[in-house]
């Protein structure tokens, strides 16, 4: 099979309202800061490949004018994914393993802020049974906590815990949103307090992968992907067990995590309560990840950009092996309600 590896990585200032910026020029400054830092050009990209949500633009085909940041002239062969910026990545990755392209430039983009997300996101639910009732994002995901808090799996307690490591850790960060302690807040949705749930953003990424040679030429440290995989839960959530994640379980062990320890895991967990199920179903509680930094990023409590948070989860997965901080890491992505579709990244960076 084919070296793929992510060659460099950038990302926006995540903000609560940037209503004096439209998506391309939110987008514009990240896609020239990592084609600039590549010495590549949009039209030496072979593929490109962006990931974003007409729901959130609240018009059909928005992502066309996405494309007013690439640059589509001369043609570029491009494609789109109605989902996370990471699985936009794994499209371009396939793309280059099959060998029809050498370079891919992946991207994504939301901005949240002109709607009620948590409104948008009920656009995910069955629309026969549950989109009816209007449960919203929150609401699901206190339902999720209140299963994990009735099994004896963690308390209100632990939940501020991981929001203060969490917000703390994003302290380095200069793109967060939120930095530095942050309070448990107000109740929202019992048993969920502001604390627990992640922040309204705007934001994008952008990362380019290359294959072999290519992309040791491109840059000093590639982080190699080494595994990825995705899987997907029953849509209705009452239908399946809210306190574990057996997709996200089933793409680890497909992307080859559990055959090596790890030393950094960034998780795409906007909600404290969703940390809890994604650390039991990946082996991360007890001695095993006693030396496992989980979110050094802050990741999606302290910036959520809906459709880019789990690409950034990779790219900041990435960046950490480029900076020589990291030998080994996972990057987790998910999507649809209480971790509904699960996507795992190994990532390693060059032997040695």
């Amino acid at each position: 099979m084919r070296e793929v590896a992510v060659v460099t990585f950038g990302q926006s200032r995540h903000v609560r309202d940037s209503a004096e910026t439209s998506e391309v020029e939110m987008l514009m400054p990240v896609l020239h800061d990592v084609l600039a830092r590549t010495g590549l050009t949009a039209g030496e990209i072979d593929f490109t490949c962006s990931g974003s949500s007409d729901y959130l633009a609240g018009r059909a085909f928005s992502f066309t004018m996405a494309l007013d940041g690439v640059g589509a002239w001369p043609p570029i062969s491009e494609s789109h994914v109605e989902m996370d910026g990471a699985w936009a990545l794994y499209e371009a990755w396939v793309k280059i393993l099959t060998g029809e392209a050498e370079t891919a430039l992946v991207y994504a983009y939301g901005k949240s802020s002109p709607g009620e997300v948590r409104d948008v996101l009920t656009r995910q639910l069955d629309p026969y049974y549950l989109a009816p009732l209007w449960p919203d994002s929150v609401a699901l995901a206190a339902l999720q906590a209140r299963a994990l808090i009735d099994a004896g799996l963690t308390d209100e307690r632990e939940l501020a815990g991981i929001a203060a490591r969490s917000r703390a850790a994003a302290a380095d960060n200069p793109y967060a949103q939120l930095r530095g302690a942050v309070p448990v807040g107000e109740p929202l949705a019992a048993p969920l307090h502001t604390g627990d749930c992640p922040p309204v953003s705007d934001g994008a990424a952008a990362v380019v992968l290359a294959a072999g040679d290519t992309a040791r030429r491109l840059t000093e440290r590639p982080a190699w992907i080494r595994g990825l995989d995705h899987r997907i839960e029953a849509h209705s959530p009452g239908v399946r067990d809210l306190t574990d994640s057996p997709s996200t379980r089933l793409a680890a062990e497909r992307a080859g995590y559990f055959e090596r320890p790890v030393d950094t895991v960034e998780l795409h967990a906007p909600f404290t309560s969703q940390e809890v199920v994604l650390r039991r179903a990946l082996n991360l509680d007890g001695p095993a990840g006693a030396d496992i930094r989980i979110n050094p990023s802050g990741g999606a409590l302290a910036a959520n950009p809906v459709m880019a948070a789990g690409l950034i989860r990779i790219g900041e997965a990435a960046a950490r092996i480029q900076r020589g901080e990291s030998r080994r890491a996972l990057a987790h992505a998910t999507s649809g309600p209480c971790l509904q579709q699960n996507l795992v990244a190994v990532l390693e960076g060059e032997a040695r």
